[in-house]
């Protein structure tokens, strides 16, 4: 298996760094413990990582655009220090119901939909029904089906209240539950390495 054609699409909030509502200043962004481990387990194995995450804050008047870049800015300089590395980043700064202007957009990149993983496919040449969606809400896992991915939901940020609280209700399964990213991206290794063997 060529592992340069296996995305592994992730969430932010909640997902890759702590969960604290709208980050409208790079001063409040922290990485979750063992991320930048777990992406660096990627980025040895040649498989890509990247971020994948709706940031309607834009579309809410909360920050302008360009704090988007900023807070990713501090993303890559922290994954960077400990040797870790995002090939792609992806963002939605459209809502379908708020905002002004070409904000206000009902778009196909905001999750679940799948406009994200799409163009991930289209830039990376990667081949998604071979690649991962990780999030904290069953959403994540909904668009990594989507397109033929398998989803994976994480217990951090929003994910243990969805777990706990929302199963009944899901209309979607994920393929793993996971206890974090780094947890999530052992799992992936192991399917990998299962599905080279069935081959």
């Amino acid at each position: 298996m060529k592992y340069n054609e296996i995305g592994v699409f992730m969430d932010r909030d909640g997902t890759v760094s702590k969960e604290i509502g709208y980050v409208n200043h790079p001063a409040r962004y922290e990485l979750l413990p063992r991320t930048s481990l777990a992406i660096k387990r990627l980025n040895q194995k040649g498989i890509k990582a990247i971020l994948a995450t709706n940031q309607a804050g834009v579309a809410r008047g909360y920050f302008e655009e360009e704090m988007i870049g900023r807070v990713h800015g501090k993303l890559e300089a922290l994954l960077e220090a400990d040797g870790a590395y995002l090939d792609e980043i992806y963002y939605c700064h459209h809502h379908p119901r708020v905002g002004e202007g070409k904000f206000k957009k009902d778009c196909n990149c905001r999750k679940p939909k799948t406009g994200m993983l799409d163009q991930g496919a289209e830039e990376l040449d990667l081949d998604l029904k071979k690649s991962y969606m990780i999030g904290d809400k069953i959403s994540d896992v909904e668009v990594g089906h989507k397109v033929g991915a398998k989803g994976i939901l994480v217990l951090t940020g929003y994910g243990m209240g969805a777990y706990k609280e929302e199963r009944d209700s899901w209309q979607v399964e994920p393929d793993y539950i996971a206890e974090d990213l780094l947890d999530a991206v052992e799992w992936i290794l192991m399917d990998i390495e299962e599905s080279e063997q069935d081959a």
